[in-house]
């Protein structure tokens, strides 16, 4: 699977009947699966489907779906209050004699409020069906394009990401190298702090102890493991990137690790050297966090 990353736009629009609709689709990121929808009134009963279609391409991400509608063309229909007329003409009737007995004229019926209506004319329960289905059918295409421009970035990312990774492989090697890290450079430099504290003192001092005490500051500043977890982390990442698919989550994990790694390296390091390529270390790790974010 390729990689997605949270942010992305699309927009699609069509006719049906006499109306014309338009989709548009915004994404950015979110820790859930999150949909927020805008449709127009009446559409309601669309949203349960439209949720499942969107459950079914995502997984992660704060995603605003709108949906617009307007009519190309007006059609007016007349409503004859059946009741209301049928009361006029029994009135005529009753005042036959008294009122002008022509026949009625539709200018005149017209006059009389609430004999006739004009209101918007109401499509067809097979037009509304087709409507529906072209607007569903709209929503899957923004949706694919959605997925396609997430998919883009998702592979920008993941290019970005793998030179972060190979930053952090170079600089952990180079710690690894580093002279000062080897048991013989450790014990030369204990060897020297200890004769010239020892050198400073009456006697006083229990050598044995001291040298005990050196060797556990030696095993201390020993960075084995950390550079190991380094190495199983980088290896990690890139099988992850490699994958695809939704793993923000676990490479947001694995910075943590990272991160938690190079903070050792910095408070175990007794060379500048060391101390130099944690921090990059620190700083490449914080840049490969931040793109992480954006991943599904």
């Amino acid at each position: 699977m390729a990689l997605q990353s949270m942010t992305g736009f699309a927009r699609r629009e069509g006719t049906s009947g006499r109306c014309r609709w338009a989709w548009e689709l915004r994404s950015v990121n979110g820790k859930g699966l999150d949909v927020r929808l805008r449709l127009p009134v009446g559409l309601e009963r669309l949203e349960t489907e439209i949720r499942k279609l969107f459950s079914e391409r995502f997984s992660r991400g704060n995603l605003q779906a709108s949906l617009s509608i307007s009519t190309d063309e007006s059609r007016v229909e007349a409503v004859v209050n059946q009741d209301a007329l049928a009361t006029v003409l029994a009135l005529r009737g009753q005042l036959a004699g008294v009122i002008d007995p022509s026949p009625l004229r539709l200018d005149t019926l017209l006059a009389i409020r609430g004999i006739v209506e004009f209101k918007e004319a109401e499509d067809s329960e097979e037009a509304i069906a087709a409507r529906d289905a072209d607007i569903m059918s709209g929503l899957d295409g923004a949706l694919s394009d959605l997925v396609d421009m997430r998919g883009q970035e998702g592979h920008a990312l993941g290019q970005i990401l793998l030179g972060h990774v190979a930053v952090i492989e170079t600089l952990t090697a180079t710690v690894e190298r580093d002279p000062s890290r080897s048991p013989q450079e450790i014990a030369t430099k204990l060897a020297a702090q200890l004769a010239m504290l020892l050198d400073g003192t009456s006697g006083s001092l229990d050598r044995d102890r001291l040298h005990a005490e050196a060797a556990l500051i030696a095993t201390k500043a020993d960075l084995r493991e950390e550079i190991d977890r380094l190495k199983a982390h980088v290896t990690a990442a890139r099988d992850l990137l490699a994958k695809g698919g939704p793993v923000g989550r676990k490479l947001d994990f694995l910075a943590q690790e990272f991160n938690r790694e190079s903070n050792t390296i910095c408070s175990k390091s007794n060379a500048a050297a060391v101390t130099a390529a944690g921090i990059e270390l620190k700083v490449v790790i914080d840049q490969f966090r931040e793109q992480v974010q954006n991943l599904e």
